[in-house]
């Protein structure tokens, strides 16, 4: 949605109704480049749609945005991506300076799209599943160590559940956020989604009891890589070509999951994940990136900590409703009220 917005913005004849580009680059930039990629496609389909059925994009009716969404609906579009789009389109309409339409009757629409879904048999909501330990630990023997490509990604897949990280938050570490201490690893995480302000927090990652997921012998041994590459800054996970070499390095090629610094994106941690799994032959489709987040949570609940700090380790607001919805997950068995009952 980066160049979208200069198109949004009004054009005024004076300073008070002028926005530099440097002012709307950084109002851009307060989006995560996966949400702006996705609202710019959002809206390019929504223009074309208006456009082949005579109606107005910008500004656009209450009755318009209705429409589109029983449209989208009747392609089969899944709730959770008729929901973004109506998002992008209100999100282009204050940018741009007009009224957001109206959703009531988009929304009613959804309500009854999802009901129809449920009475055909159809999942709503496809979440990624919480990978657990004993997944973890497949995946984890399926990557051989001595291979620098399969080690980064077995790093990337325990360190990622042990500090129960978003993939965001993992593309964005770079070396000086690992320190090595007594204890573990103190890891600083400067941004994350639902830290607005950009505090930060740190994440304590303490030795793994089997070497195989030991975060902090697998975090030593890829600084020892990097350091053999002439690599002792930047980026901690980098994106490594067919021919081995890293990311930033002579002779590395430009990646389509990584940046010119050699930094692996968030889409390529994602397709590292979806990777792995399958070579480890784990054929679950809801295991994806975000399942290292949801996984670490319900792998410390069963383990017995308690709520409070597995919130605070992994950076959700006290009294997350997600974390809650994971939490409840595995109460669904592990006090499931039938145990005991005599059946």
């Amino acid at each position: 949605m980066g160049s979208e917005l200069a198109a949004y913005a009004p054009a005024g004849t004076s300073a008070d109704t002028t926005v530099s580009g440097r002012a709307l680059g950084r109002i851009a930039a307060s989006v995560p480049a996966s949400t702006r990629r996705a609202y710019g496609s959002d809206w390019a389909r929504f223009t074309a749609w208006c456009s082949a059925t005579g109606r107005a994009s910008l500004p656009a009716t209450a009755e318009t945005l209705a429409e589109y969404a029983s449209a989208l609906a009747d392609s089969g579009k899944a709730p959770a991506t008729i929901m973004r789009a109506i998002s992008s389109i209100r999100v282009a309409h204050k940018l741009s300076g007009h009224y957001a339409p109206d959703t009531l009757a988009a929304r009613a629409i959804l309500k009854t799209y999802r009901n129809e879904r449920a009475d055909a048999g159809k999942a709503n909501e496809a979440p990624a599943s919480a990978m657990s330990v004993r997944q973890l630990k497949v995946i984890a023997e399926a990557l051989d160590a001595d291979d620098v490509t399969m080690l980064r990604d077995r790093l990337i897949i325990v360190l990622g559940w042990a500090m129960m990280a978003r993939r965001g938050e993992l593309a964005r570490l770079n070396i000086a956020d690992v320190a090595e201490v007594d204890q573990g690893l103190d890891i600083t995480v400067r941004k994350a989604k639902a830290d607005q302000m950009a505090i930060g927090r740190k994440a304590a990652v303490p030795y793994g009891s089997d070497p195989l997921t030991c975060p902090v012998r697998l975090t030593r041994a890829w600084l020892a890589v990097l350091a053999r590459a002439g690599i002792t800054e930047g980026p901690l996970f980098r994106r490594i070509d067919r021919h081995g070499h890293i990311g930033g390095t002579p002779g590395a090629g430009l990646a389509m999951t990584g940046t010119a610094d050699g930094r692996l994106t968030g889409d390529g941690l994602w397709l590292i994940v979806r990777r792995s799994a399958r070579r480890a032959g784990i054929a679950d489709p809801g295991i994806k990136a975000h399942s290292l987040r949801a996984g670490g949570a319900t792998g410390a609940y069963i383990g017995g900590a308690d709520l409070l700090s597995i919130g605070r380790h992994g950076g959700w607001h006290d009294g997350s409703a997600v974390l809650t919805r994971y939490i409840r997950d595995v109460d669904r068995w592990k006090k499931n009220p039938m145990h005991g009952s005599g059946l």
